[in-house]
């Protein structure tokens, strides 16, 4: 058998846009086939066809040559498809085990046989090396072992087709080597798995084929072996991209941000989950604030710019102390805030595009007189934005938010916060679920700024991002500043340490 899947003419339109165009997919047994693309690309909307979450409008679908109709997840699982999604799907306070038969259960008599289910859980466990503790509960494992749980899901259910979306978004750098050696693993095994991701060095490590998708079009099909990451990367975005980012050495001056044994609470667990975290940002420096996902970095910059009140320290903008500030007398002491959710705290979705740009400004007199907007001003300053940081829209500044693409959003929101020219640059996850072009483009700004004299603090998962753009990190763990490095001296590899919480700062 020459393919396990075969997706033909895969067509698949939503109001407005054609997420899948024609698209031929191929899936070898006992393979790992890397899919790629910018994003809206339609990577998973073809999967999530594959998988059942979408029926296509065209096409054919084979699996082990057969043709097929698959409805639903259920129809998907039954053929012996499995997903494994980016943000996992589990009952945080059920067991492993609960969550890897729930669906699936096995019974005698309506009673469910759950030693039975323990015993093959524990058997699949060690058959592929995906260690876990059965009765241990999802909220008090790591991310690595609750991807784990996933794996086994599929497993459990006798899936031998394995769809991973963007697999290693939250893990640390040993969790994802660990992961690249269970996807080597289950292929060695009979699985065959397609792998969908941004990270072209994942694609190099890992698969023996790509496919490449471009605004909904299959651009072709190429062995990863003979490819180098330059070439992925041209034909996923259409033309070259700069992967090394030029930067010179930093040359920090006076500071800007100063932080001070900062604490916030979090009101439902009734606890502080940033403990006394102290650092200072300096002009013409980027410091970036690392970490595995929940570990309090989102909460220390809400503490920072005014969306939760500290729970004890102090933070100064400049040498005037703004703790108490509201956050937009924090905004117009000197700081601009990129924010890591960019629907919820960073767009106002149903407004336009040119009203988003004026977001932090719309008081100012230059854009309203008396009361009154002054809309040609407002016109002005939209589409010079626009067209410095190429937003690209279907009506430009009266494009709603809403339907701008996630890299556009993220490129208005930052042409409005750097516009500003603020003393300081908070930038939250940048280049999250971004493709290559994008991210290219917004690593530039960063470091643009920071060599007009402002000061940035990136916080970021993102260790590639980390090591490329900072001048200083501070790692978090457990919402505690747990060491603080020179880019140019620590390994990724002792980074992860940090990050997992194995090492510490002043432990031996």
């Amino acid at each position: 058998m020459e393919h396990v899947i075969e997706m033909e003419h895969i067509t698949k339109e939503f109001p407005g846009i054609k997420a899948n165009d024609d698209v031929e997919f191929r899936l070898r047994p006992q393979e790992i086939h890397a899919l790629l693309g910018e994003n809206g690309a339609g990577k998973s909307t073809l999967m999530s066809v594959l998988f059942g979450l979408y029926e296509p409008d065209e096409g054919r679908i084979r699996v082990r040559g057969t043709d097929v109709k698959i409805r639903n997840p259920s129809d998907a699982n039954r053929l012996g498809i499995g997903m494994v999604h980016q943000h996992f799907k589990l009952v945080h306070n059920f067991t492993v085990a609960e969550n890897i038969v729930l669906g699936y259960e096995d019974t005698r008599w309506g009673l469910l046989r759950f030693d039975s289910a323990v015993e093959r859980i524990e058997s699949l466990s060690r058959q592929y090396k995906l260690r876990v503790d059965p009765y241990a509960k999802i909220e008090d494992i790591s991310v690595g072992q609750q991807q784990r749980v996933e794996i086994l899901k599929m497993l459990y259910r006798d899936a031998d087709i394995l769809i991973f979306d963007e697999p290693t978004a939250s893990l640390t750098p040993q969790e994802i080597d660990e992961l690249m050696k269970i996807l080597r693993r289950l292929a060695e095994e009979g699985k065959s798995i397609v792998l969908i991701t941004h990270k072209l060095r994942e694609i190099q490590q890992v698969a023996d084929r790509c496919t490449i998708l471009r605004k909904g079009k299959c651009v072709g099909t190429v062995d990863v072996a003979s490819t180098t990451s330059d070439e992925l990367a041209e034909k996923m975005v259409g033309r070259k991209v700069v992967f090394e980012v030029e930067k010179t050495p930093a040359r920090p001056a006076e500071t800007v941000l100063r932080v001070e044994n900062l604490s916030v609470h979090n009101s439902l667990t009734e606890s502080d989950v940033v403990r006394n975290v102290s650092f200072e940002v300096r002009r013409g420096q980027i410091l970036c604030v690392a970490g595995i996902e929940g570990n309090g970095q989102s909460e220390l910059i809400h503490g920072i710019v005014g969306l939760k009140p500290a729970s004890g320290g102090r933070v100064t903008v400049n040498g005037v102390e703004v703790t108490d500030y509201s956050i937009r007398e924090r905004s117009l002491s000197g700081i601009s805030h990129v924010p890591e959710d960019r629907q919820r705290h960073g767009l106002v979705l149903d407004y336009t595009l040119e009203n988003n740009l004026i977001l932090n400004q719309y008081f100012e007199p230059k854009f309203q007189s008396r009361g009154f907007f002054r809309f040609d001003e407002v016109r002005r300053h939209a589409v010079r934005l626009i067209d410095e940081y190429d937003v690209r829209t279907s009506h430009g500044p009266l494009s709603l938010a809403r339907s701008m693409s996630g890299g556009n959003q993220q490129k208005a929101i930052l042409g409005r916060e750097i516009d500003r020219s603020s003393d300081l640059l908070i930038a939250v996850q940048p280049t999250r679920g971004l493709d290559v072009g994008a991210i290219e483009f917004i690593h530039k700004q960063i470091i643009a700024e920071r060599d007009k004299g402002k000061a940035v603090l990136l916080v970021s998962l993102e260790l590639d991002e980390v090591m490329t753009l900072s001048d200083h990190i501070v790692v978090m763990f457990e919402g505690e500043n747990v060491g603080e490095f020179d880019p140019a001296v620590v390994t990724e590899h002792e980074l992860g340490l940090y990050m997992s919480g194995s090492k510490r700062k002043g432990a031996a």
